[in-house]
């Protein structure tokens, strides 16, 4: 039977992950296939309890809402719920053991880590899923003093502790202090959801802008980034870099990131 692994959320349609894997399986010549589920919250131990016994599936990749709820789902023996708090991709074993990873911290930091920002202040938007493998990564590298913006200033508040990061949560809507690296880790700016209401003013001319949605790939905050000259990196550099490895873990091939330029034509198409 061809082996198979998938995408799940809630909602999903937006996800570009299998035309992501689906090229490199394309290119691989690999017997398998990748496609995406739409996952609602209360079916999801129902969709671990049946993947389980299909030893054809290898994993899933996890988007929104899921990627800390699933923790209570699987194995953890990275001890992911106590380092990030979230994972956003999950392997099934030989043997029908399901363990949960995260690869978006990797993903995440791929296209920033030849920039020196140790001790520098960043910027964070949001308090999710993503936001955790964002400051998992900043706190591994160093960056900070961190200002974390969302809408429950007391969760903010308390990710910033439990990663050890200096810095200081603020409301949604505040006005941001000068930075090297701003990252917007919500959903705000993503088809379907609220735009991202702020103001890049105060960043000076060096500064990195960083949003994690990719649909669209220019989101209103990158827009506003390139009309001030600023750097940016879009949400397809993260989704990609992640995508990789996780798709080494599902099928025990490395893709092809030779290829990188022609993927990215096809996810612009």
């Amino acid at each position: 039977m061809t082996m198979y692994a998938e995408v799940i959320g809630d909602p999903i349609a937006h996800s570009k992950s299998p035309l992501i894997h689906g090229f490199w399986i394309d290119a691989l010549g690999l017997d398998a296939r990748y496609a995406r589920r739409h996952v609602l919250p209360d079916d999801l131990a129902g969709y671990f309890a049946e993947r389980q016994t299909d030893a054809d599936w290898r994993g899933c990749n996890i988007t929104i809402p899921h990627k800390q709820t699933a923790l209570d789902h699987v194995e953890d023996p990275g001890g992911v719920r106590e380092s990030i708090g979230a994972i956003n991709t999950v392997l099934r074993q030989p043997d029908g053991a399901m363990i949960g990873t995260n690869t978006d911290a990797a993903g995440f930091y791929a296209p920033i880590s030849d920039r020196d920002l140790a001790g520098k202040p960043a910027v964070v938007v949001g308090a999710g899923g993503a936001a955790r493998a964002v400051l998992f990564a900043l706190a591994r590298a160093g960056i900070g003093p961190v200002t974390l913006l969302n809408r429950n200033v007391l969760k903010a508040a308390a990710l910033l502790s439990a990663f050890g990061l200096k810095g200081k949560a603020l409301p949604l809507g505040s006005a941001i202090p000068p930075a090297a690296l701003i990252v917007n880790t919500s959903a705000l700016g993503m088809v379907g959801q609220p735009a991202l209401e702020i103001d890049l003013s105060p960043l000076p001319d060096d500064a990195l802008v960083y949003d994690v949605v990719y649909a669209p790939v220019e989101t209103e905050l990158l827009a506003q980034a390139d009309a001030r000259g600023l750097e940016t990196v879009d949400g397809l550099e993260m989704l990609v870099g992640q995508a990789a490895v996780a798709f080494e873990l599902f099928f025990g091939a490395a893709p092809p990131r030779d290829r990188d330029e022609e993927l990215r034509a096809l996810l612009l198409a």
